[in-house]
């Protein structure tokens, strides 16, 4: 694919203007081309620390979509899928003939300057498998350029700018915005249905990822989860090296000697074609983070990185914000907060929860999105299993709106069905109000889903 944005010569009379500057990828995006020199400004809809930060970093930052702030000396505009083609700032934009570009392919071109670039797709886990990577490559010294999809502690962000050719990013499916990169190493954790909205059915779906797959090149490597369905027609066609990951023997990566702490840590040998490289400590838990880590592991081993220093940077890794975090105790109750928001990563996350030493699991959900809870209702529905005590707050509408299709009272009446006890309180104060009245010590509170739910724990802590 032809790029759209490359660095020139006279990179410092740029001005590039980023439409919804306070996501955490544009953000990044944002402070790559400001690391070079380029002059950076761009608009969000509200206040927020990712802006303020920008600003403290000399970016104009606009509160509010305007076609006014779209100046004569703006050289490109960059958006995002969330924006619509009447925002004001694209139109005036196209009116004033100025290029614009979606965030996917300014990342892809980016990535292109990298000889070194490795992506991580899939339906779940690609943060916490690209933060895994970015630990080894941390560990080796080998000074990467990060964007994560969450504050990662170790870089006290969710990027750095680093001076090698060695780039680590997720590689999100939606809208097919991974079809603008062509990494080195190529990542696919998982194939499931999600994004409904836009892919309509799971064969799409995987059509795109074997597209995904088909623009690593000859000298790359694919590392693929060998548990997914029909794998063979994902890997059928490319021309890159092909390696496979999983916890069954069959998988050129796997993980022997698994030890589950009362704590949640997992202990694993790591086996490769069969021979035991090593010993691998991990500070999180669940086996769906054993398989992340080995995807992570294949991708360093393949960079040539020694298993000693991958050793050490998965020793490092304990967690990315919003992945299993521990938010804290209060009163002999625990409080972990987790991003999942598909029926799968919630059974993996409880899943999870079972290896602590606890009482009652209590998981309070909180739905992202009208669509995606509309077409994955039954599945929603059986998800909660390993959970005791479930609480459905209102739906999170991100960029939707309600349809009348589809409401939290009804998932929670759904997941009733299965025997599980499941209530809709909805208000945040009122979930908080009977969490407190009804844990008990050496009970587990999670909370659950992609948006804001993560404040009813840090309220129940205070």
């Amino acid at each position: 694919m032809r790029r759209l944005f490359m660095l020139t010569a006279n990179q410092k009379e740029q001005h590039i203007y980023f439409i919804g500057i306070g996501g955490i990828s544009m953000s990044a995006l944002a402070e790559i081309l400001l690391s070079r020199g380029i002059r950076v400004s761009g608009t969000d809809v509200k206040e927020s620390n990712v802006t303020r930060h920008l600003q403290q970093l000399g970016v104009q930052v606009n509160f509010g979509h305007r076609a006014e702030n779209i100046t004569d000396d703006v050289t490109m505009v960059v958006y995002t899928a969330a924006i619509h083609e009447d925002n004001p700032e694209l139109m005036a934009a196209r009116e004033k003939s100025i290029p614009v570009i979606d965030r996917a392919q300014l990342l892809g071109d980016i990535m292109a300057e990298y000889a070194y670039s490795i992506a991580v797709a899939g339906t779940h886990g690609k943060t916490t498998t690209t933060s895994m990577v970015s630990e080894i490559l941390l560990a080796a010294q080998k000074d990467p350029t990060i964007t994560v999809g969450g504050f990662l502690p170790a870089i006290q962000s969710n990027l750095r700018v680093g001076h090698s050719p060695y780039f680590v990013a997720e590689a999100c499916e939606y809208f097919d915005s991974f079809l603008r990169f062509n990494p080195y190493i190529g990542v696919i954790l998982n194939v499931e249905s999600d994004h409904l909205d836009y892919f309509k059915n799971l064969e799409n779906i995987r059509r795109s990822f074997h597209a995904y797959a088909g623009r690593i090149p000859e000298k790359g490597l694919l590392v693929i989860h060998d548990s997914i369905d029909r794998l063979a027609e994902l890997t059928e066609g490319l021309v890159c090296r092909v390696e496979t990951f999983g916890l069954s023997d069959k998988a050129d990566w796997t993980a022997k000697n698994i030890v589950h702490a009362p704590d949640g840590r997992n202990n694993f040998s790591v086996c490769y074609h069969g021979e035991i490289l090593g010993t691998v400590h991990l500070h999180v838990p669940g086996e769906h983070n054993i398989t992340n880590a080995l995807a992570a592991i294949a991708s360093a081993h393949y960079l040539g990185i020694p298993f000693a220093e991958i050793v050490q940077g998965m020793e490092h890794y304990a967690g990315t914000d919003r992945r299993f975090q521990r938010k804290g105790e209060k009163d002999g109750i625990q409080v972990i907060d987790d991003y999942a928001h598909h029926p799968t990563e919630i059974k993996a996350t409880l899943a999870a929860a079972k290896n602590i030493d606890h009482r009652t699991t209590w998981c309070v959900f909180q739905p992202h999105t009208y669509s995606r809870t509309r077409f994955l209702f039954e599945e929603f529905g059986e998800a909660f299993g390993d959970a005791d005590e479930i609480i459905i707050a209102d739906i999170f509408a991100a960029r939707e709106t309600d349809d009348g299709l589809v409401s939290a009272r009804e998932l929670a009446q759904r997941i009733a069905q299965t025997g599980k006890s499941a209530r809709y309180v909805g208000d945040f104060d009122a979930i908080c109000a009977y969490l407190k009245e009804h844990c008990q010590p050496g009970d587990l509170l999670l909370t659950v889903g992609a948006g804001d739910v993560y404040k009813i724990g840090e309220n129940f802590l205070k």
